[in-house]
């Protein structure tokens, strides 16, 4: 199993960036829509909030991707993302047709925390700059 677990390492990052990534492009190229559904969970500074939001979904996915700064990259995007969940898939608060997707993505987003926090905590593994960096 040794064998495996870099290779691993990279694919779990892959696939994490690849959550982050195209969302960060696409609140980009629509910023107007990303403040404008800021602005509709009643958040204060929106156009700051959309900023925050698309340098943090496309420089800390970079970093998994090359496997730099790894870990704290990880823990900014498992921060990012606990809070993001919490301000904009409050199911609880929503009406009940509503309720299904809104869970379901609630509790998505808390596994995808959960793989965060495990990168946080292990780090990158040898296929990364960060590997190079402390050889």
């Amino acid at each position: 199993m040794n064998a495996l677990q870099n290779p691993l390492a990279l694919l779990g990052r892959l696939l994490l960036a690849a959550l982050f990534l195209p969302a960060g492009i696409s609140k980009l190229m629509g910023f107007e829509g990303t403040v404008g559904y800021i602005t509709s969970a009643g958040l204060p500074l929106p156009a700051v909030a959309a900023v925050v939001a698309i340098v943090i979904e496309i420089v800390a996915p970079l970093a998994l991707i090359v496997g730099y700064g790894t870990r704290i990259a990880a823990l900014v995007l498992a921060v990012f993302t606990a809070v993001a969940t919490v301000l904009f898939h409050n199911y609880w608060a929503m009406p009940a047709d509503q309720q299904f997707i809104q869970q379901l993505m609630f509790f998505k987003n808390v596994g995808v925390v959960g793989g965060l926090l495990v990168l946080g905590a292990w780090g990158a593994g040898a296929f990364s700059l960060d590997a190079r960096r402390t050889a």
